[in-house]
């Protein structure tokens, strides 16, 4: 993979981590009482945090193919358990940890499936 490559990614995932940061927000809203001043601020912390993440991915699409950046969205589930387990005190049980690395393996598989067929296509053009 190129370097070019490897910070669009890592930006990719800074765009994820901050897009379930709402998730954060509207469960926090959730426990206010509806229109006060704490559940308008949590709301309009969750359209900032989308308004950003929408611009950003925007973005990283432009650099990425779209079904790699979809297949990178799903760590967004890895990012749930850690808000969950900081903002919230939720444990960390052993089904999530074991569906958190079913969905990291998931995405390291396409990754390097995506860049196989890439290599490949390259070695089809050349030869």
């Amino acid at each position: 993979m190129k370097k070019g490559n490897l910070k669009i990614l890592f930006l990719l995932h800074i765009m994820l981590m901050i897009y379930s940061m709402s998730s954060i927000c509207s469960k926090k809203a959730a426990g206010t009482e509806f229109l006060s001043l704490e559940f308008c601020l949590y709301y309009g912390a969750i359209i900032a945090l989308l308004g950003f993440y929408a611009i950003g991915w925007q973005q990283i699409i432009k650099r990425l193919p779209l079904t790699t950046a979809f297949a990178n969205k799903a760590v967004t589930v890895v990012w749930g358990i850690i808000w969950g387990a900081l903002f919230f005190s939720e444990p960390i049980t052993v089904g999530k940890v074991v569906g958190a690395i079913l969905v990291v393996a998931g995405v390291v598989l396409y990754a390097y499936a995506d860049a196989e067929d890439k290599s490949g296509e390259e070695g089809n053009a050349n030869g």
